[in-house]
């Protein structure tokens, strides 16, 4: 029986680290939050919670949202994209053979507690969905998403246990994953922003099980995306503020790029691109007693997965528009922000 992860521990790291830090200016820079609605290049959505992670629907209508911690009995949202509405996505039980760990028999409900999605379809036509959970168990949870009149739900398959916490996870066509394990070499008491390494990328698949990908140990492992023909996984260093490309094949890194900030979650374009967006210009001056949360800039920007050349997307420059940024997604000529705090995203026009 694997050991439960204390949720609690989990989002105590990220309070820990999120406490530390503000706009690198002198003194505290703590505007309030800019109100919903548009401003200039950006429009603030608001009715969610630390929508953390995205995904598109395949008729590309809806957002998939990943509601980051525990505090509510939807954690797992569709956003319409034409009413910009939020509705809680229907969660069914089926289990089935191929679909993770054959000791994984139970469901976990709407209990699940969502960090890092992935959406691909299998092999054999189905559209898989992976989610990074966090509460009763670590696991990767196994559903299928599929239509459901003219929106979408999830049938949970399966499970796999996680020895150590998954952050963020890329689904491939024949079941497996590769997943980020951020906090692998973590102990009580270190400083997660020292610039050693942290933790490392781990795959998993149905014969061999989970195994340590070598030469990922990076400070604070964090979004993951791998190549259409499985050949190389695309990492973030969230701490290290960097970008990693690893080829599975040799099993070595053969590129990384210093971004400039903390890239959280990596996804794909429709053009075969991908976004990378995280917090920008901080410093460990925010002070103590604070009772509101320090302002953080973000930055979007795309990354040639070839050449690993960057061009910058959405600069915030200070705006206080969003906390947290942890993602961003491209459909429908439209980028969509996504934080692991705060109840609201952003979206602008790319």
């Amino acid at each position: 029986m694997k050991k439960p992860f204390c949720l609690f521990l989990l989002l105590s790291l990220f309070a820990s680290v999120m406490a530390s830090v503000s706009i690198a200016q002198p003194g505290a820079f703590r505007p309030p939050l800019l109100d919903c609605g548009r401003y200039e290049d950006a429009e603030m959505i608001c009715g969610t919670r630390a929508p953390e992670d995205f995904e598109v629907t395949p008729d590309g209508r809806y957002l998939i949202v990943a509601k980051f911690g525990q505090g509510d009995d939807s954690p797992i949202d569709l956003f319409n994209l034409q009413s910009k509405t939020f509705t809680a996505m229907t969660i069914t039980n089926d289990p089935q053979a191929g679909w993770g760990d054959v000791t994984c028999t139970d469901t976990i409900g709407e209990q699940v507690s969502p960090h890092g999605l992935s959406l691909s379809q299998r092999n054999s036509g189905e559209w898989q969905f992976y989610v990074v959970n966090h509460n009763v168990r670590e696991s990767m949870e196994m559903y299928e998403l599929e239509q459901n009149g003219d929106t979408w739900r999830l049938v949970w398959h399966g499970c796999v246990f996680a020895e150590v916490p998954y952050n963020d996870v890329a689904a491939l066509p024949d079941g497996s994953y590769v997943a980020t394990r951020p906090t692998a070499f973590l102990g009580e008491g270190d400083n997660v922003f020292s610039g050693e390494p942290t933790g490392n990328v781990a795959s998993w698949n149905a014969r061999d099980g989970e195994s340590v990908l070598p030469g990922t140990e990076i400070g604070y492992p964090n979004g993951v995306l791998v190549s259409a023909d499985g050949r190389y996984a695309y990492i973030s260093g969230w701490t290290t503020s960097d970008y990693h490309k690893y080829d599975l094949s040799s099993q070595e890194e053969v590129a990384r790029v210093d971004l400039g900030f903390m890239p959280d979650n990596l996804t794909w374009t429709p053009g075969g691109k991908i976004l990378a967006a995280g917090i920008k210009g901080i410093n460990g001056n925010c002070p103590a007693d604070s009772d509101s949360p320090c302002l953080q800039g973000f930055e979007v920007v795309q990354v040639e997965p070839g050449s690993s050349a960057i061009t910058h997307v959405y600069n915030s420059n200070q705006r206080a528009l969003i906390n947290g940024v942890s993602v961003a997604i491209e459909t429908g000529g439209n980028v969509y922000i996504g934080s692991f705090q705060g109840t609201r995203m952003v979206r602008i026009s790319r």
